[in-house]
């Protein structure tokens, strides 16, 4: 298949976000979930960009794959500009403004409903997990 995330996140930054994203998609119903929350949401601007960069990679590399055999057709074409869009839109989104957390939450409920057409969002984020050492050498603990 072929793909192509552009990013400059690290399995460290991944991880952090797949959490966050996980943890949005939970509903923080206890309290341990509910101070982890607020415990993301501290970092406001900088929690937005991460979510950002990593939608734009879960959308770029995840989300939509085309099959080598349909590298060159107009589609993939088409399903690269429209990813390539909606990074960008995501991306200007999640830096726009100051309510970081605001913008964060948000984004995360648009890339929970992007995981569940795709697959269950628990296992795609454990996915995710494990590819984001796999792709750096690095073994996970």
């Amino acid at each position: 298949m072929t793909t192509s995330p552009k990013t400059q996140l690290t399995p460290e930054q991944i991880l952090r976000a797949a959490d966050y994203v996980e943890l949005v998609w939970q509903k923080q119903g206890s309290e341990e979930e509910k101070a982890a929350l607020a415990k993301f949401h501290a970092d406001g601007p900088e929690l937005a960009w991460l979510v950002g960069e990593f939608g734009a990679l879960l959308l770029a590399g995840y989300l939509t794959v085309v099959p080598d055999e349909h590298a060159d057709c107009e589609s993939a074409y088409v399903a690269g500009q429209l990813v390539t869009v909606a990074s960008r839109y995501l991306k200007r989104w999640c830096l726009a403004g100051g309510a970081g957390a605001h913008s964060a939450w948000i984004a995360a409920g648009f890339l929970i409903e992007c995981m569940q057409e795709v697959d269950q969002v628990h296992q795609f984020l454990a996915d995710i997990r494990g590819n984001a050492y796999a792709r750096h050498g690095t073994a996970t603990a």
